[in-house]
């Protein structure tokens, strides 16, 4: 059996990705105390990407019926992969955006990495905007200490990335 590792490692952001968005939307527990249209803006993208999330990737209870499946095995351990190399990252305790977060593992894999940039299923990931998002949590807050946070999240989903991209599941 032959495996497309690239894809697989996709399809594991994927579900990572929504995994996070879905543990902290419309949650009134994360405050950085940001302007209202920043917290809009966030909002808005985080719901914009959990849809496309959703059309492109199998419901959860999907991936555990089919854990036994050689190519969902191979999804689910990338997952793990990603949950491991995050949890190392974020030491506990650290404060942490999960927008920003999830925001930056898909664009330093397809827009850095350029990873699946001919797939149709992800064709939407590939074409997003990165940058605006950039500018809104970058470059057009005032407030440093939110700045530094999405800078660490920055950093860290580029050490994580580069991680993924390495592994060969052998």
């Amino acid at each position: 059996m032959i495996l497309n590792l690239s894809q697989i490692k996709t399809e594991a952001l994927l579900l990572f990705c929504k995994d996070l968005i879905e543990s902290y939307i419309n949650k009134d527990d994360i405050d950085f105390n940001i302007d209202k249209e920043i917290n809009s803006y966030i909002n808005e993208t985080s719901h914009e990407f959990l849809k496309q999330l959703k059309l492109i990737t199998f419901p959860n209870d999907y991936y555990m019926k089919n854990r036994n499946h050689y190519r969902i095995k191979a999804v689910l351990k990338a997952y793990n992969f990603i949950n491991k190399e995050l949890d190392k990252e974020l030491k506990k305790g650290k404060v942490f955006n999960p927008s920003m977060l999830y925001f930056s593992l898909l664009a330093v894999w397809f827009k850095e990495l350029n990873k699946e940039a001919n797939s149709k299923q992800y064709i939407y990931f590939t074409i997003y905007p990165y940058a605006n998002v950039y500018d809104k949590l970058l470059i057009n807050i005032k407030d440093e200490k939110f700045k530094l946070i999405n800078i660490a999240m920055l950093e860290i989903a580029e050490k994580v990335i580069l991680e993924l991209d390495k592994i060969s599941f052998k």
